[in-house]
């Protein structure tokens, strides 16, 4: 004869409670009251988020260093190509100068070989998302 310890009867008793029990839980109705201007704001975000397009281009970085330097840099290139914008990025601990905003590698690698006559140590890249 088998005898059964005390921890294994106590064990069945609680899952032969938990199995018996009603789950309540699943039966409420929850309602929340969400504030009108909540919803607004959530719109207008849905709105602007399809325009930030920025990273679907290509982009060519013609400096890295101090912001004086790359200052200088961004206005020297605006006035060689007028056609193409440029921006400064800071990414600690040095400022970058991007420019253009090519759809395709193809033209961004046309772009790069007249911007790579003019300034050394071009880079194509893509934003990251």
């Amino acid at each position: 004869m088998r005898i059964i310890a005390p921890i294994q009867i106590i064990f069945t008793c609680f899952i032969a409670s938990l199995a018996t029990s009603k789950a309540s839980a699943q039966d409420q109705n929850n309602s929340t009251n969400q504030d009108p201007k909540f919803e607004q704001l959530l719109n207008e975000k849905r709105k602007i988020n399809p325009s930030l397009i920025l990273n679907d281009f290509y982009k060519i970085q013609i400096f890295n260093g101090s912001s004086e330097n790359a200052i200088k840099t961004l206005s020297e290139f605006k006035q060689e190509f007028v056609d193409i914008d440029g921006t400064i990025v800071f990414n600690t601990p040095n400022y970058k100068v991007l420019v253009g905003n090519f759809r395709t590698r193809v033209e961004a690698e046309r772009n790069l070989v007249a911007i790579k006559d003019r300034y050394k140590n071009v880079l194509l890249i893509k934003p990251r998302r």
